[in-house]
């Protein structure tokens, strides 16, 4: 059993039926002693679910409010996720899939890698540009590829003598 929000804590204990009275002296205590701690229980959630899963601060307020939360801690448990690292997350995702999409045609390969991100709670306009950039990108390389092949068969015909 790993750590449980005061929220958790309410409802196992108001599923069997223990006093109101009795659940918020045992709650208050295990406060007091720091068994209980919703912000640091937000700030390692958020830390977990970021790197692990990728999860975006939408998706991770969510989450937190569901396990009972106040908004103030999750408001306050979120700051702590720099911008910049989420829009890092976001482009590393989009990376990872990027080779397995490759098969599918760009509107398909875009809507998968934008429609993933979304389940991750990225705002929109991140998700699309995240993918716009990781696609220009690849179609870079892909020419630049190109161009080094078409110069070493231009190369390999042109050099060394002829066997005639």
């Amino acid at each position: 059993m790993g750590p449980r929000t005061r929220g958790q804590l309410e409802t196992v204990l108001r599923r069997r039926n223990v006093d109101s009275a009795v659940a918020a002296a045992v709650i208050g205590r295990l406060e007091e002693v720091l068994l209980v701690n919703d912000a640091q229980f937000s700030e390692d959630y958020v830390r977990t679910r970021h790197s692990g899963r990728g999860l975006a601060r939408r998706a991770i307020g969510y989450e937190l409010r569901g396990k009972g939360i106040s908004e103030s801690v999750v408001a306050e448990a979120l700051d702590g996720l720099d911008p910049g690292t989420e829009l890092a997350t976001a482009q590393a995702l989009v990376a990872k899939r990027l080779a397995s999409t490759r098969r599918l045609d760009v509107q398909s390969r875009t809507r998968r890698l934008v429609g993933m991100l979304a389940r991750k709670g990225y705002p929109g306009g991140m998700a699309a540009q995240v993918v716009r950039d990781a696609l220009a990108a690849e179609r870079q390389l892909d020419e630049l590829e190109a161009g080094f092949l078409d110069g070493l068969d231009l190369a390999r015909s042109d050099a060394g003598p002829s066997r005639e």
